[in-house]
C-alpha cells in the first residue's frame, strides 16, 4: 500500500534517525526470536520421524509409548531411553537451545546456580533451570505485558484528555479533581497489597495496572485540545454541522500525536519497569514464571553467580534503550517543524 506524500515524509524523517532506525530493525529481530521462543528454546524436538510418520511435540502432546515407551504419561524427550529409541527408528531436530524455561537440568558438572559453560551460555539460575531460555521467554511476557498496558492506557488516556479538553467547564473540572485524588494514590503499595489478596497472573496484574496507568497522557492530551478547541478549522467544523466525535476526532485529534508519541516509550518502559520491580519483591507473576524481575532477586540472593545480575541487567538495559531510542526517532518523525 503507497503511502501519502506526509506519510513518505514522515517515513524519511524516521529514517535519517540512524539510532533510532536501526533500533526498530534490532527490536523486531529480537521481537521475532522472543514470539517464536517455543522453536528457539524448549526441551521438546521441533520434529521427529519415527517409524516413518512425523510428530511435532511442540504442538501436541504424545504419550512415551508411542516411541517405544512403557507408560502412557507424557514423554520426557530427554530421557536416554527414549533419546535411544527415536535415534534407532527415525531422527529428530531440537531448537538450538534444548531447554524451556522451567526445565531443571539435573547433570550440572557444578551445584546450580552453575556459570556459563559450553551447553548453558548464560549458565543456570539457583534451581538448575538455564538462564538463556528463562530470559528469552522473560523477555517475551515483559513485552507483550508492556505493549498491551501501552495501547490500552493509551485509548483511554486519550478518550478521558479528549472529553475533558473539547468540552472544558463542569466536565473538565470535576475530571481533573478525580485524577489529583486518585494519582494520589500510592500505586505501588497498592499494587502490592492487591496482589498479595489476590493470586498474581498475567491479566490481574494488567487490570490491577492500568487502573493506574492511564492517567500518563491525560493532562497532555487534554491541553492540546483545549488549546484546538477554538481554532478556526474546528469553528468551520461546527459550523458545518459536524458532530462532536468527528471534530474531536477527525480534525483535532492528529495535531495531538507529537504529544501522544512523545510519551508512548515512556509508558511502556515503565510499564515493564513495574512488572520488574513486582516480580522482583515477588508481587508479581506466579513463582515458576519466567521473569526479568525474578532474575534480579536471584541475583541479589546469590552475589556469587555475577551472571545473574549481568543477564538481566543488559537484557532489561537493551530492551529499554531500544524503546527509548525508537520512540524519540518516532516523536521527531511526527513533529510538524521537521
Amino acid at each position: 500500500m503507497a503511502l501519502n506524500p506526509l506519510n513518505q515524509r514522515r517515513w524519511q524523517n524516521f529514517k535519517a534517525n540512524k539510532r533510532g532506525f536501526f533500533s526498530l530493525w534490532l527490536f523486531i529481530f529480537l521481537c521475532i526470536i522472543c514470539l517464536f521462543a517455543e522453536f528457539i528454546a524448549n526441551d521438546k524436538p521441533i520434529i521427529i520421524n519415527y517409524e516413518n510418520a512425523y510428530y511435532f511435540p511442540t504442538f501436541n502432546d504424545y504419550p512415551e509409548t508411542m516411541f517405544g515407551g512403557y507408560f502412557e504419561t507424557s514423554t520426557d524427550y530427554r530421557d536416554p531411553f527414549i533419546q535411544e529409541q527415536i535415534q534407532e527408528n527415525g531422527w529428530q531436530i531440537w531448537p538450538i537451545i534444548p531447554f524451556h524455561y522451567d526445565t531443571i537440568i539435573y547433570d550440572l558438572s557444578v551445584p546450580a546456580p552453575s556459570p556459563p559453560s559450553v551447553n548453558n551460555w548464560l549458565g543456570t539460575d539457583d534451581e538448575g533451570r538455564d538462564v538463556v531460555a528463562r530470559l528469552i521467554y522473560g523477555f517475551r511476557i515483559s513485552l507483550l505485558f508492556g505493549l498491551t498496558l501501552t495501547i490500552i492506557s493509551t485509548v483511554i488516556g486519550i478518550f478521558f484528555g479528549a472529553i475533558q479538553g473539547y468540552y472544558g467547564g463542569k466536565i473538565d473540572l470535576l475530571g481533573q479533581r478525580f485524577i489529583e485524588i486518585w494519582s494520589g494514590l500510592p500505586v505501588l503499595f497498592l499494587l502490592i497489597i492487591l496482589s498479595s489478596i489476590i493470586q498474581p497472573n498475567f491479566w490481574w496484574l494488567l487490570g490491577i495496572m492500568l487502573l493506574f496507568s492511564w492517567m500518563s497522557l491525560v493532562d497532555y492530551i487534554r491541553a492540546e485540545f483545549l488549546k484546538a478547541r477554538n481554532f478556526e478549522y474546528v469553528l468551520a467544523a461546527r459550523a458545518l454541522g459536524q458532530r462532536n466525535l468527528v471534530v474531536m476526532f477527525k480534525h483535532i485529534f492528529p495535531n495531538t500525536l507529537v504529544a501522544a508519541i512523545t510519551l508512548l516509550p515512556f509508558i511502556l518502559v515503565s510499564a515493564i519497569g513495574t512488572l520488574t520491580a513486582l516480580d522482583f519483591l515477588g508481587f508479581g507473576l506466579p513463582p515458576g514464571s519466567p521473569s526479568l524481575g525474578e532474575l534480579v532477586a536471584q541475583a541479589k540472593t546469590n552475589l556469587q553467580a555475577p551472571w545473574l545480575g549481568l543477564s538481566a541487567f543488559f537484557t532489561l538495559s537493551i530492551m529499554l534503550a531500544l524503546l527509548v531510542f525508537i520512540g524519540e526517532a518516532a516523536r521527531d518523525s511526527f513533529d510538524a517543524k521537521k
